[in-house]
């Protein structure tokens, strides 16, 4: 069931991005957000290259499987077709709990007859269910990349962030990585702190963290060069840069971490 009673983020970065699969109540929302920054969707962007950038850093690096939470909505390219791209045998679950990924899932699911696309709605505070989704396509005694791009600042503290990602890091083997994008307060508090008000108004979590506590979410793992980023700054030379990228600062931190 969509609720399209309230906002739902997967559908707001979608209209960030452009895209038709959102209601007339995220639209409304993004819009109080451009009032607020209107390089929102220059950050959308900025979040989805990241993502472009550090698969295809973990594909020429060995990974061959990959899990992503928080899919999103399929915009082109997508995880898979960077992932199958370099190596076509990857394998990539999607997961997302928002019905309307669900319906756009054959989409996602194009990849190559080598490799494996599938998807999975689970939640992920219900790491359970999403490691048992992911075991039947996954073979979680080999590496897997865990991908959270935009998407823990959703999750309060209080809702245990640190601790979901600790349980799904302790289901993967050695070698496995953690690729993660987070926005943060830190160089706009003032428009930062009226977001969160907004949101939570509208019944969405925006738990904005400091580098030092998106840093936590790393404790115990191999951080990759050049370790925790504003996002664009990690290997650009990986991607072509977004533009608007570097008019003014985009509020969010990236890194690539390895699992000893």
């Amino acid at each position: 069931m969509i609720d399209t009673s309230k906002p739902h983020p997967a559908r707001m970065y979608d209209w960030y991005l452009g895209g038709k699969d959102n209601y007339p109540v995220d639209e409304e929302m993004g819009r109080q957000m451009l009032a607020l920054d209107p390089r929102v969707p220059v950050m959308a962007r900025v979040n989805r290259a990241f993502m472009h950038r550090a698969t295809r850093w973990l594909s020429e690096h060995g990974v061959r499987q990959f899990l992503d939470i928080g899919t999103g909505i399929p915009t082109e390219p997508n995880l898979h077709q960077i992932a199958q791209g370099v190596a076509p045998d990857a394998r990539v679950v999607y997961c997302d709990n928002d019905p309307i990924v669900l319906a756009h899932a054959a989409a996602l699911l194009r990849g190559t007859p080598e490799g494996a696309t599938e998807y999975l709605q689970a939640d992920v505070r219900d790491p359970a269910a999403v490691v048992a989704g992911a075991r039947t396509v996954l073979d979680l005694d080999r590496p897997v990349a865990l991908s959270l791009v935009a998407l823990l600042h959703f999750v309060a503290d209080e809702d245990g962030a640190h601790e979901l990602v600790a349980r799904l890091l302790s289901e993967l083997p050695s070698g496995s990585y953690l690729m993660m994008t987070h926005a943060t307060a830190d160089f706009t508090p003032e428009e930062s702190a009226a977001a969160v008000a907004k949101l939570r108004a509208a019944g969405v979590t925006l738990a904005l963290r400091s580098r030092t506590e998106f840093g936590r979410f790393f404790d115990g793992l191999e951080l990759v060069e050049p370790g925790v980023s504003v996002v664009h700054h990690w290997h650009p030379e990986l991607g072509e840069p977004v533009p608007g990228q570097d008019d003014g600062v985009i509020p969010g931190y990236g890194a690539v971490a390895r699992k000893p």
